[in-house]
């Protein structure tokens, strides 16, 4: 099993910057591991934001967060990053964290997706 554990949410105001954490404890994360950040909005369905394969720190993005977000990942603390740059008000959602410990293809799809953490609220005001 693996437990996901987020943090770095909060309020900020448009074009403010927060970093969010997604530290995994059970199991590590390996070569043949990807993780990814979801969102989720009120009324909306879950959507990929971005996603990085450990092996080689290759990088993934949505079209909405490109240029603007950026993933990353510490094999030493078990951890992912999101940084999250130039928010606007469209990017207030529910931030997920989602890690596949046995897949070396970064996929947009949540259900390729085996653990998730609870979901840290990011909330952007105008």
């Amino acid at each position: 099993q693996v437990h996901l554990a987020e943090s770095g949410g909060g309020l900020v105001q448009a074009g403010g910057s927060l970093r969010l954490s997604c530290t995994a404890s059970g199991r590590t994360f390996s070569v043949y591991s990807v993780a990814a950040w979801f969102r989720q909005a009120p009324g909306k369905e879950r959507e990929f934001a971005a996603g990085i394969k450990w092996n080689d720190g290759r990088e993934y993005y949505a079209d909405s967060v490109k240029g603007r977000f950026t993933i990353s990942r510490d094999s030493a603390k078990n951890t992912v990053y999101l940084q999250m740059n130039n928010l606007n008000p469209t990017d207030t959602a529910v931030y997920y964290c989602a890690c596949d410990l046995y897949s070396n293809v970064v996929l947009s799809t949540p259900s390729n997706y085996d653990y998730w953490g609870q979901g840290t609220q990011v909330t952007v005001s105008s």
